[in-house]
Order: C-alpha cells, then structure tokens, then sequence
C-alpha cells in the first residue's frame, strides 16, 4: 500500500538532515581547529636537502633543539641531499601541508630558479616561506701551504691566467657557485668551477689544494679556520666577523663594492594553515633568545635577523631576483 508523507513530516526531515549536516560541520571544524590549537602532538620531520655538516644543516639543528624543548615534541632533522637541493625539497614539496614536514634550505632555494630551467615545484606558490633562521658570511678559503695569500694575489693570478683557475663549489645552482660567480664578474676574471656534492667535500678539495679556493659558509669551516687546516682570504661581509675578528673583509682589502652573504629558512608545504605558520615563525624567533642558540650561533659566526612570514616572502623574492641577474650575466645555461 502506498503511503503519502504529509507536509509536517517533509519539514521534520529536513530539519534532521540540515541539523545533522550542521553538527558535522561544526564537529568538523572543531577538529580542525584542535589540530592547530595542540600542534605539535607528534614529531617534526626538518627536511635538509643538503648533506650533514652544511649551513642549513648546522643552524637547522641547533634551531631545532630548541624547538624540541619549546614544543616538548621531537623535532628531528632528515638530510635528503642530491640534484642542487631538489630532491629534499621536493619530498616537502609533495609532504601533507599539516607542519609536521618542513623544509631547512639555504640560499640555494633562491638560486635554483635561475640554473633549472624548469623544476619540480614553483619556489613561489608550491611552498610557504615561514622563518629566517639566520645569516651569515661566507669565507673565501684556500689551501693552507697554497700559494695565495690574499684577495690581490687571487685576482692578479686569475687575470694572468685565465680560465685556469679552479674554484669549488656545493654544487651546480648552489648558492656557493653562484656567490664565486659574482666574485668573478665584480673582479673582471674568469675562475673554473668544478662543483661538488656538499660543503664538506668542497673544504676538503680545497684544503687539498685540488682547488684553488672555494666560497665557504662561515658556520661550515669555522672549523678548519681556527684549527689552521685552511687559509682565508677574506669574508664576504662589509665588515669582518666577530666570530673570527682577524679575517678582513674583501671589501676592505681595496674592493668596497663586493658583498654578499648567505642565508637559511623554513619552508612549509602549500595549504599549511595560516595560524600553524604564525605558529612555527613565532616559535622559531623565539629560539632566537634562546641562550644555547646565541652561543651556537655567535660561535659558527651567524646572525639572527628574525622576520615575519611576510618580510621573510619578500626577502626570498628579492633573493630570487638577484641571483637571476647573477646567473644572466656569468651567461650560465639554465640546466
């Protein structure tokens, strides 16, 4: 027998479904909410796409230490070196955009744009520029018994030898082989690269004196400096260094206008929530003021210059656009 629903019963299910949909959204919320409120409630993977013993490496650890301790939740670094970064990166990249998978990367973030000609990811929307963990100088070292003894003594052998001398680098697109780029195009000679697979191995060759000198970032051959394993030749700094006071500067050994530095950061994956981001930036600066972090960094030689997600989005641009230039004039391929 069929049976015809009246007009109160119509409303009634409606009314049901509506309020069922509504406590589902609401419970949904909710939940999403609780995420950011407790995050973090598990692990931190610091995703390093440089080897062990690199700038990145270095301030990633110390910071994340301190964050372990903040966020009583283990903060843990995972080095994914390989293909100038990308395949570290690209592992945040493709990562659940929920914070628990972060990127710690260099300058090189901001200098691969302008040696791949096309990568896996866009460095402008597939990530979130979330903190500066920190700048630094780089040291131009060289071999201890070599045979330069100064920024002059390079540039004058350089320009008596063109395309002879060989310089290291962490490897193609890296911020250290477009840093020795820019040397060469603000002294007016032409040095050879010959990239390697991270900092550690390019000290070494230099050490060696299989290269003539290599752009090092200051917090990765301290090391070496104070235990006279390599000769510097300057900082790339204005002004020297507290951290090693009796480098000068290339600046002011007679050439003022050369200067650059290098820089670390954190990146989340796109679609991280907004208030997870303020999250992680906050706790980051915080770190900033902690005291083994200012020993830490006082001792490689890095600075903390703390920044908002927002003044940290425009820096990285402004980095992407001057490495483009430099990249465009040393008339490096794109790969």
């Amino acid at each position: 027998m069929h049976t015809t629903k009246r007009p109160g019963q119509f409303a009634r299910s409606f009314l049901s479904l509506t309020l069922g949909l509504g406590l589902a959204l609401t419970t949904s919320i909710s939940q999403a909410q609780n995420k950011v409120q407790n995050y973090p409630d598990r692990t931190v993977k610091m995703v390093v796409p440089l080897t062990t013993g690199s700038g990145a490496d270095i301030a990633g650890r110390v910071v994340a230490k301190s964050l372990s301790e903040t966020w009583k939740q283990s903060v843990i670094i995972d080095n994914r070196p390989g293909a100038g970064g990308l395949i570290g990166t690209g592992v945040v990249v493709n990562a659940e955009p929920d914070g628990y998978t972060l990127l710690v990367q260099s300058a090189s973030y901001a200098a691969n744009p302008a040696i791949y000609k096309k990568l896996p990811y866009d460095p402008l929307k597939s990530l979130i520029d979330v903190a500066i963990l920190g700048q630094t100088p780089y040291v131009m070292i060289t071999a201890a018994d070599g045979p330069y003894q100064s920024i002059r003594d390079l540039v004058i052998a350089a320009k008596s030898k063109p395309g002879e001398i060989t310089f290291a680098s962490a490897g193609v697109g890296s911020s250290t082989h477009l840093a020795a780029e820019y040397f060469n195009q603000i002294m007016g000679i032409k040095l050879i690269h010959v990239p390697y697979k991270g900092s550690p191995e390019a000290i070494q060759d230099t050490m060696s004196g299989r290269t003539a000198f290599y752009m090092a970032p200051l917090d990765t051959a301290i090391g070496q400096l104070k235990g006279g394993k390599v000769r510097p030749l300057g900082v790339t700094s204005k002004t020297r260094n507290a951290a090693v006071p009796d480098i000068p500067s290339v600046a002011e050994q007679g050439y003022p206008n050369f200067e650059i530095g290098l820089w670390f950061g954190v990146w989340a994956p796109a679609g991280t929530p907004p208030a997870i981001v303020t999250k992680i930036n906050q706790s980051v600066n915080q770190s900033m003021q902690d005291p083994e972090v200012k020993t830490a960094y006082e001792n490689k030689g890095i600075k903390a210059t703390p920044m908002s997600p927002a003044e940290f989005s425009k820096f990285v641009r402004e980095e992407i656009t001057k490495y483009q230039k430099i990249a465009k004039e040393a008339a490096i391929e794109p790969q």
